[in-house]
This record gives C-alpha cells, structure tokens and sequence, in this order.
C-alpha cells in the first residue's frame, strides 16, 4: 500500500481561494489566515508610518508596504507571503502583483493563534529567502524579536525599549511611543 502523499499547493490555489480568504504558502505547504484584530492592525499601521516617515525624511528610496501584499519569496510558485510590513530598497523586485524575491525588512505581527509560524517556518523561510532583518512583534507579550539576518545576530526587546533598525545605522523605534 502506498503511503498518501500530502498534496502541494501552488500560488494557482491562493488566487483561486474565495474572496476575502487569505492564506499564505511556503513550500508547497498553505497556511490559512485568520483576519487581524484592532490591536495588530494598530501595530501595523503605526509602524508603517513610523518606518515610511524615516525612508522620506532621509530621502531613501526603500518602500513601505503593508498587508495584503504579495511577496513571491522564491520567485517560483510554491511560495507566497503576505508579511505585514515589508520593506524593499530594490525597486526592479516591485511590479503590479507585488514583490518577486525577498525584501529587505519584513515585519511580522503575532496572531494568538498560531505565533510558531512566525517564529519557526517564516523565520527559516525568509533567512533562506535572504531577507536581510525580520522582526517579530508580540502585542501579547508586549515584545519585539529582531533578527539581523545579514549578520546572524538576533536580540529581544520589549515595547519600553529602544530598538535599533539593523539595515539603517540610525533609526530607532519604540512601540510603546507609537501606541
């Protein structure tokens, strides 16, 4: 008897999805999103601004982005995220349907539901992917994880502290300012 095989999935199967359904994929491997609560969607927006402030105060040329929005890690069709933050200095990975490669900064904000997705599958994805900083952001921990993945260093900060921008030498945040 063989054994099942789990079926792959595809981005073909994230754009066939009903509307309003999102879902992400990482290897193969769909991964259902539930909607974001006021307080994550607070969280997000705040540090788009935050983040998008800097970039034009600076003059940079990086750009904000915020979920939904395609992010094809790979560029093949077995992977697709939808970070909530991402950040993308290389304005040739940026078309109409979204970001093809990695960006440069992907913000995540945790869902009680699932925070080991962020912290296990999508770290390794977006290490491997070439992501250079990810952070991970727990409202109910009241946390921020930074992983500087160029330089394979990671630190874990609270919303009360200052918390340095790896790819930028002189940007600091602190959630608790923007809430």
């Amino acid at each position: 008897m063989a054994l099942e095989h789990e079926r792959i999935c595809t981005i073909e199967d994230i754009y066939a999805l009903p509307e309003g359904q999102r879902a992400e994929l990482i290897d193969g491997q769909m991964y259902m999103m539930a909607p974001p609560g006021t307080v994550h969607q607070r969280i997000s927006y705040a540090l788009a601004r935050k983040i998008s402030d800097y970039i034009d105060r600076k003059k940079g040329s990086c750009e904000v982005f915020l979920a939904p929005f395609a992010v094809f890690l790979n560029q093949d069709d077995r992977n697709y995220v939808e970070p909530d933050i991402s950040v993308i200095c290389d304005k040739s990975k940026i078309d109409d349907q979204g970001c093809n490669g990695a960006p440069d900064w992907v913000i995540e904000v945790t869902s009680p539901s699932n925070p080991q997705y962020d912290y296990g599958i999508k770290l390794f994805k977006y290490r491997t992917a070439g992501v250079r900083e990810y952070w991970i952001v727990n409202p109910q921990k009241k946390s921020v994880m930074v992983y500087d993945l160029e330089n394979e260093k990671s630190n874990q900060y609270t919303f009360e502290d200052d918390v340095p921008v790896c790819i930028y030498d002189d940007f600091i945040i602190s959630i608790s300012d923007l809430l």
